[in-house]
């Protein structure tokens, strides 16, 4: 008796009294035996209650959702407030062909003149080709979609033939790469590309759906109980424009992790480092983008899967705001949640891709009710005084707490030389509330998961998962309904602490992960692992987007003292996705550091 707590409504809290606790997450590190000994455990009727309550009550679950009085309403999924229009940007009509938004954005995009790069200085620094490039090439007729195709199979090739498995893709059928390669050659030929996207090669994550392949989620099974009739939205949406969808990319097992360990296919590793993990859940999206074999992929993102890896990777990653393209034929569309977001090497690309896949789905149009989408126009003079004119919110506690000061050291220069270089001013805010809103999350993501799954796990399924997604299965197991309505209430209270923030500041800038990527154990390639920690360091700045909806991109700006990637986050207002993409280009143009070439790249443009 005696524990319970009462909150003040969140208009009523005193900010100035908010103090930082740093995260402590109370729980085993295990793999191999042990793992496998504690999941047994954990299974068992009245056993397993036992572990999960002491593992929940370790980490205060009950302190903050049973036994606290939450004056808010429940949100059962995100509500936003009107928003201003953004400056310097062009609206993209969410109806119109998806070709004819991309022709769109790409003459939003700053001047750029590839001839100088193809035949550019071999001792210049790193870099990727864009998209652009490779249009270049091919309307140069340097190169055809089907010469670059034969150099795109043979590097697969040789990745599943690796000892341990460490693949890229999971579904792969070369001669359906060749198919629409040899196809988008002849429209080249023809000289009438469909967009600039045509002939592009690009990944699918395991739980999007691209047909012809199916759709596992990275499971064993999955494909035994859902067929795949036709692409996802977002998928047709790429297709219509050209692309080479080269297959299905290894996952987390059904986005339920953040390394991107699976056991089940074998574990994708980091183009900078094969020793390390790429970060989950969209390890292989990340991973082949990374490594020079795609300009682009697609990934979802219901608790960092697409910032995560794409920060661990070097690349960029965009988790738009929740509603704002239609998740129709992916695995968790059905959630709060989780969007499906572009990987890609760079900003423009992002923002490329971002322009084809966009576009509401029709209840979500009714329901939340999503202001036009737009993309920066670069080419607009206003375009520069809308960076100089951006304030940018820094809560210095929360982005001082990371595993390596390299990190919060790197993210911080980002900041001086963007005050240095465009005049944008940052302010100190204060987020209340954030364990409580990692608390929101979990118990948001875990019971939606838990609600898709249950079917199939009853019906003897869920044996044949991996032992990391059986734990967590186990933990979303105990949370109660009245622990769900808890959790939306938090979110309607954390929503108004952040709209109340973006008052004062346009962008709240964090670094994305709080460790660069973790080491693989090798013990944790056969069975999988859980180190509860890592996910702590690896997700701290994530969650807010995906609780919150709000958009969020990731853009790489330089690398740790042993080499490893490190990232940025910029989280925007609501429908604001122009804003975050228009600094990210910024920040990528003047404040990163020269790119470094990952130890597995491939140049399948060129051949080199």
């Amino acid at each position: 008796m005696g524990n319970k707590r009462v909150m003040l409504p969140a208009s009523e809290v005193d900010l100035t009294a908010v103090k930082y606790i740093p995260e402590n997450i109370q729980a085993p590190h295990l793999t191999g035996f042990w793992f496998k000994f504690f999941l047994n455990l954990a299974e068992v009727p009245g056993i397993g209650s036992l572990i999960m309550n002491r593992l929940k009550n370790d980490n205060k679950f009950d302190e903050k959702l049973k036994y606290t009085v939450i004056p808010e309403c429940p949100m059962f999924k995100p509500e936003f407030p009107p928003q201003e229009p953004e400056p310097a940007v062009v609206n993209i009509e969410e109806d119109a062909k998806p070709e004819d938004r991309v022709e769109l954005a790409l003459k939003c995009l700053p001047e750029y003149d590839p001839a100088s790069n193809w035949s550019g200085d071999k001792t210049a620094s790193f870099r990727y080709w864009k998209i652009r490039d490779y249009a270049y090439a091919y309307r140069s007729k340097f190169t055809t979609p089907l010469m670059v195709a034969e150099r795109f199979i043979s590097a697969i090739e040789e990745f599943n033939n690796k000892n341990p498995a460490a693949p890229l893709l999971i579904s792969f059928d070369p001669d359906e790469v060749r198919k629409q390669a040899a196809a988008s050659t002849q429209r080249f030929e023809q000289g009438n590309p469909l967009s600039i996207l045509d002939g592009i090669f690009m990944a699918i994550k395991d739980d999007i759906d691209c047909y012809s392949h199916p759709s596992k989620g990275a499971t064993a099974w999955m494909h035994e109980v859902r067929e795949v009739k036709k692409d996802a939205v977002s998928v047709s949406r790429l297709r219509s424009c050209g692309a080479i969808l080269v297959g299905k990319a290894n996952m987390h097992e059904l986005g339920l992790g953040t390394t991107g360990n699976n056991a089940n296919y074998g574990t994708t590793r980091n183009p900078h480092d094969p020793d390390r993990y790429t970060g989950g859940s969209s390890s292989g999206p990340a991973a082949i983008v990374a490594s020079g074999l795609c300009s682009a992929a697609l990934g979802t993102d219901g608790g960092g899967s697409v910032r995560i890896p794409s920060s661990l990777c070097g690349v960029v990653g965009l988790k738009s705001t929740y509603g704002r393209t239609d998740m129709t034929g992916s695995l968790c569309d059905d959630g709060t949640v989780a969007i499906i977001g572009p990987i890609a090497t760079t900003v423009e690309d992002t923002i490329l891709v971002y322009a084809a896949i966009l576009g509401s789905s029709p209840a979500d149009r009714i329901s939340l009710r999503p202001s036009l989408p737009c993309v920066p126009n670069f080419s607009s003079q206003e375009s520069l005084q809308s960076v100089e004119s951006l304030r940018l919110g820094k809560y210095t506690e929360w982005f001082n707490d990371v595993f390596s000061t390299d990190i919060s050291d790197k993210c911080g220069n980002v900041l001086s030389r963007l005050s240095e270089k465009h005049g944008c001013k940052t302010v100190e805010i204060v987020i209340p509330e954030l364990h409580e809103m990692r608390l929101a999350h979990v118990v948001s993501i875990g019971s939606e998961s838990l609600c898709a799954l249950n079917p199939d796990c009853y019906d003897g399924k869920g044996e044949r998962l991996t032992y990391d997604t059986r734990t967590n299965l186990a933990l979303f197991r105990s949370f109660t309904a009245a622990d769900y309505v808890a959790a939306q209430r938090l979110r309607r209270r954390l929503m108004y602490f952040h709209m109340e923030i973006f008052k004062r500041v346009d962008i709240i800038v964090t670094p994305t992960t709080g460790m660069t990527a973790p080491i693989i154990p090798p013990g944790a390639l056969k069975v999988g692992e859980t180190n509860l920690q890592v996910t702590g360091n690896l997700m701290r700045f994530i969650i807010t987007a995906n609780l919150l909806g709000l958009p969020a991109v990731t853009v790489p700006v330089g690398y740790d003292k042993q080499g490893l990637p490190i990232g940025i986050q910029l989280i925007g207002r609501p429908w604001c996705e122009a804003s975050i993409l228009r600094l990210a280009a910024a920040i990528e143009e003047t404040c990163a550091e020269p790119k470094k070439k990952p130890l597995q790249y491939y140049d399948i443009l060129k051949g080199n």
